[in-house]
């Protein structure tokens, strides 16, 4: 094993409810439970906290409490914007919010040892990083999407721009490495999630029951579901649809049930997927856009079968060639309905794909996915000594004003 190391794990909050704080708290553990040094460090608090199993073993940090993002620059374009003095006051406040986090992630960042590593998983999180002094250290920018989510999104020109000169910038997919490649991104790896659950029980794949486990935004395709559902509850009346989680959509969705049989129930978010999972027969995955989805990785483990819209690299990582589901075009609502119905229809069919789940996601078990993040540790400081001074950053350049909403995805929102 490597000698310990401090690891900075620095995120956009480290206490909502999203996926990629699960990623974030699951690689906490896994890295402290060997020996290194780990922080996991939030810019500010998620809108709704959640413990994410906390076990001490790792500290937590959150450098702004009550801080809102993001918040578009003020750049005014005409002369008598700039006695917008609401707008100046706003700008000179959050320009000083960033100059004390980053203050603090150089205090954090100065106490570390020899090969220490900061890895930043969220775009908006390296715009704090990149303020403060990493000398000494390597610096991994991560993306959680796909590279077709961030090319239609705002954070694309970001991402272009501040993780330009990380030592690494990490995707979860060779595809996703290989578009980001082409696009002139020359330091880009690629590493998956690791698996992070491990079942006590299994289900048994005959109950009546589809579950649905996401965040309630456009994104996430629950109104796709809901119109997959329509098309066939009638035919198999004794069947439930579970729908977990929350999210700014939740309202409309439930008005857009509402007209539907009552064999859709909204669960709510759940504190252990193993009570939504082990009372299900078949997972539903009906995104518009993931990234390295971890609820597909969990229905694997507890051997549930998968229908999902191909919708992303690490969709077809996780299920594609036989591995667990069914996969089809995106938003091809008729397609999603007919193979769900095919499982729904026959039990043989889920269990056969069940067990494919079960056996395939041993691929991402942790043990050799840490391996494959003590190679890269490993390269990145490899005849490059500590005291070695990084050169220094670019100027950051906030978002120009009024720019559009981005939509949150699994939790790498912006």
């Amino acid at each position: 094993m490597a000698a310990p190391r401090d690891v900075f794990i620095v995120c956009n909050n480290a206490d909502e409810m999203g996926g990629l704080q699960r990623w974030a708290h699951h690689m906490a553990r896994l890295l402290a439970g060997r020996g290194d040094r780990v922080t996991l460090v939030g810019i500010t608090r998620g809108p709704e906290r959640f413990h994410h199993g906390r076990d001490g073993s790792y500290a937590v940090e959150v450098l702004h409490r009550e801080l809102r993002a993001p918040a578009p620059a003020w750049r005014p374009k005409k002369p008598l914007q700039r006695l917008n003095a609401v707008a100046r006051v706003r700008e000179i406040l959050w320009s000083a919010a960033q100059r004390r986090g980053a203050a603090r992630l150089s205090e954090l960042f100065a106490a570390a040892g020899p090969g220490s590593v900061v890895i930043v998983a969220q775009v908006w999180a390296m715009e704090w990083v990149r303020l403060a002094d990493t000398s000494g250290l390597r610096v991994v920018a991560m993306s959680h999407e796909s590279f077709k989510a961030t090319r239609r999104s705002t954070r694309y020109r970001r991402v272009k721009e501040h993780y330009a000169d990380a030592d690494r910038m990490l995707v979860l997919t060779a595809e996703d490495a290989d578009a980001w490649a082409r696009d002139g991104m020359t330091n880009v790896d690629h590493i998956p999630n690791p698996l992070h659950v491990t079942p006590s029980v299994h289900p048994t794949l005959e109950l009546p029951v589809v579950a649905c486990v996401g965040r309630l935004s456009y994104e996430k395709g629950v109104d796709l579901m809901l119109e997959v559902w329509e098309r066939i509850s009638s035919r198999h009346p004794e069947w439930r649809l579970h729908i977990y989680g929350n999210g700014p959509d939740e309202e409309e969705l439930r008005a857009l049930a509402a007209g539907m049989p009552a064999s859709v129930e909204f669960r709510g978010v759940i504190a252990d997927v193993e009570d939504a999972l082990v009372e299900a027969s078949v997972f539903a995955l009906p995104s518009r856009a993931e990234g390295f989805p971890m609820s597909v990785l969990e229905a694997m483990a507890y051997g549930l079968p998968t229908v999902a819209f191909d919708c992303a690299p690490g969709v077809r990582t996780l299920l594609g060639d036989g591995r667990g589901g069914v996969l089809v075009e995106p938003g091809d609502t008729v397609a999603f309905a007919a193979a769900l119905e095919r499982l729904i229809e026959d039990p043989r069919a889920r269990r056969a794909l069940g067990a494919q789940a079960r056996a395939s996601v041993l691929r991402f078990h942790p043990d050799a996915v840490l391996a494959r993040w003590d190679r890269l540790f490993d390269l990145l400081h490899r005849d490059l000594p500590s005291a070695v001074p990084r050169r220094p950053r670019a100027p950051i350049r906030r978002p120009a004003a009024g720019r559009e909403a981005e939509p949150a995805l699994g939790g790498d929102s912006f």
